[in-house]
């Protein structure tokens, strides 16, 4: 009898073992060509001491050209304000060449800054750590994404310390694209702190804070100056000036006429193809 048992548990487990390694092998989708795969919902912070809100929003998704090597990568992060939205790979952004890591990051007003440069900051460190194991470059790694992702796209590259944290050199990211990011201590940041949405501040919170000559290459693109949000256009501006000022060798600023703050992100990605395929080629 107790063999018996014995043997009805070991197919039980063996069962449940494949049951879990199917559930595992089910979060990669590979697309219709075959040329593409994508592993989704992993974990870029590990260890000890997370929250549970961390376990829910420090995770990313990871767009990848398959039988190719030495691919280029861009780390996506989504708009919202600081505030809401979630992770998605940009349509525009598929099927070219390259992989797009697409990160979920803590939001207002569970968090606080600096939580969610923090957080952003985790994720391209796993990527510049990790994407060679899906057979991409870790020195063509580029951070770009939209509006509030545009913020935190400038903060992680620009102010070295975010990714200083994680023994990374905030140097090593081969380019930087934010669309339509504040350059200026973010609207998000300042109500945190009590400070009127027009009241400009340039404080250790804004990009523009941390101008330096050595910083990885920058394309700056937002929308057309009057239909933006209050100011974008002007703050991306006055970064691409102080980057001349300070003699970086590589800064760009395109404005999209005729886009507002929503539509410009749609005609900005062929900007950001042909930036990445400029820097990843030596040119």
């Amino acid at each position: 009898m107790n063999f018996r048992i014995s043997c009805l548990v070991l197919v039980l487990l063996v069962s449940a073992a494949g049951r879990r390694t199917f559930a595992q092998s089910a979060t990669e989708a590979i697309s219709e060509d075959g040329k593409y795969r994508t592993v989704t919902d992993v974990p870029y912070r590990t260890g000890e001491g997370l929250t549970d809100y961390m376990k829910e929003r420090c995770r990313l998704d990871v767009y990848y050209p398959t039988g190719v090597k030495g691919f280029s990568t861009v780390v996506w992060f989504h708009g919202g304000g600081l505030k809401a939205g979630k992770r998605s790979v940009p349509k525009q952004l598929k099927e070219q060449g390259i992989a797009v890591v697409a990160v979920n990051y803590r939001l207002h007003p569970k968090v606080k800054a600096p939580a969610y440069i923090e957080d952003a900051a985790a994720s391209v460190a796993w990527t510049i750590r990790n994407i060679e194991k899906y057979g991409g470059s870790s020195k063509r790694v580029f951070v770009s994404g939209h509006s509030a992702g545009g913020y935190l796209t400038s903060m992680v590259g620009l102010d070295k310390r975010w990714l200083a944290a994680h023994d990374v050199d905030a140097d090593s990211i081969a380019g930087l694209i934010p669309f339509s990011g504040h350059t200026i201590t973010h609207f998000t940041v300042r109500a945190e702190r009590g400070i009127d949405g027009k009241q400009p501040i340039i404080d250790d919170m804004a990009p523009l804070f941390h101008v330096r000559k050595d910083a990885p290459p920058l394309l700056l693109i937002t929308g057309d100056r009057e239909l933006e949000i209050l100011g974008r256009y002007e703050e991306n501006a006055y970064l691409w000036r102080m980057m001349q000022v300070v003699e970086h060798p590589d800064t760009k600023l395109f404005e999209l006429d005729g886009f507002n703050h929503g539509q410009m992100a749609v005609p900005a990605h062929p900007l950001l193809l042909r930036f990445v395929k400029r820097i990843s080629s030596g040119e």
